[in-house]
């Protein structure tokens, strides 16, 4: 009978993620990380990790799927930040610090949501790509896009608006006279 168990855990650890959202700490810096792990227990182990804020036991691919798109929503905004000259540390692992919860809580929640209807799931997943080269405010201003998929680019383009209130100092030029 145990033997039946372990069978069944081992299905079911690779059947399914848990996509998670969670606060962690190395080094007395704190991050945000969202990942996935393949049982519960393998995040509340995880000695790094503080608290979990977003929990989710999705299917295998389904779960990789999301990843990929918070991802690339993520790394879209960083892009945004470093372009505009905004400070953002870099921790140790994971998300920084200087993007707040609730701002990923909402790219996570997004994400989660949209994966439940295929077709919404492929106009918003599509939107993201453009989103990775140019800003979906122009092709909303240019009535370039209508209907459901400007309403959806609302959103994506919301999920990329975080500023932080600090800028980097650029380096100044050397006098010429030194």
């Amino acid at each position: 009978m145990l033997e039946l168990n372990r069978e069944r855990l081992f299905i079911l650890e690779n059947k399914y993620l848990f996509l998670f959202l969670a606060s962690g700490i190395v080094n007395e810096e704190g991050f945000w990380l969202i990942g996935v792990k393949n049982s519960d227990s393998k995040i509340l182990d995880d000695k790094t990790l503080l608290e979990c804020h977003r929990k989710e036991l999705i299917g295998y691919e389904s779960a990789k799927e999301i990843l990929n798109a918070i991802n690339l929503n993520l790394d879209n905004l960083m892009k945004d930040l470093k372009k505009n000259n905004f400070s953002i540390d870099e921790p140790p692992k994971g998300i920084s610090f200087n993007i707040p919860l609730n701002f990923l809580e909402n790219i996570f929640d997004f994400w989660l949501e949209k994966y439940k209807d295929k077709e919404i799931w492929e106009i918003c997943l599509g939107l993201l790509k453009i989103r990775k080269r140019v800003s979906l405010s122009t092709l909303i201003k240019s009535e370039s896009i209508k209907g459901d998929s400007k309403k959806f680019a609302i959103e994506i383009e919301n999920l990329h608006k975080y500023q932080p209130n600090s800028i980097k100092n650029k380096r100044s030029n050397e006098p010429m006279w030194k």
